[in-house]
């Protein structure tokens, strides 16, 4: 491995660990108390991440699967840090104009999910619901787009 690859990887590894642990952690805290308010309960909204891997069968498997579910949020969540911090290192304005580019990121992120990985997905297919898609996008922008960028901005040199 060259020494450019190196501290690529080094520097890669504060944003992208701190913008995916405070995204991860606020996402699924919000998502945690939205859908409680609609009557969800926790193991089975985390179930219901999980379902994306193993289909409806996801649901039999009780707190072994809830566990999946919560490791697939995080897995997502370092991987949109991951992204973010590799376009900020081709596009120096979303590190200058963080809040603005991460809430941008924050709505792109929503449609990717909801309109690409979901619908590929084995996750049990539900009816579209304005109501629900702008309590997302507004999640997104403010748990998932502006934590990475933030913390990409914090950590960028």
């Amino acid at each position: 491995m060259s020494s450019d690859t190196t501290t690529f990887l080094l520097n890669a590894l504060p944003p992208v660990l701190w913008g995916g642990l405070a995204c991860g952690a606020l996402d699924i805290t919000a998502a945690l108390v939205v859908y409680r308010f609609f009557g969800a309960k926790p193991i089975r909204l985390l179930q219901g991440i999980a379902c994306g891997l193993l289909g409806p069968r996801v649901f039999d498997g009780r707190l072994a699967t809830a566990l999946l579910g919560l490791v697939c949020h995080f897995f997502i969540a370092f991987s949109a840090a991951t992204v973010y911090f590799g376009i900020s290192r081709v596009l120096p304005f979303i590190v200058e104009h963080a809040v603005l580019s991460g809430a941008l990121y924050g709505v792109a992120v929503y449609f990717f999910m909801n309109r690409i990985v979901v619908p590929l997905s084995a996750a049990t297919k539900h009816p579209f619901s304005f109501k629900m898609m702008v309590i997302g996008v507004v999640i997104h922008i403010f748990c998932v787009g502006l934590p990475i960028a933030i913390a990409v901005r914090g950590f960028s040199s």
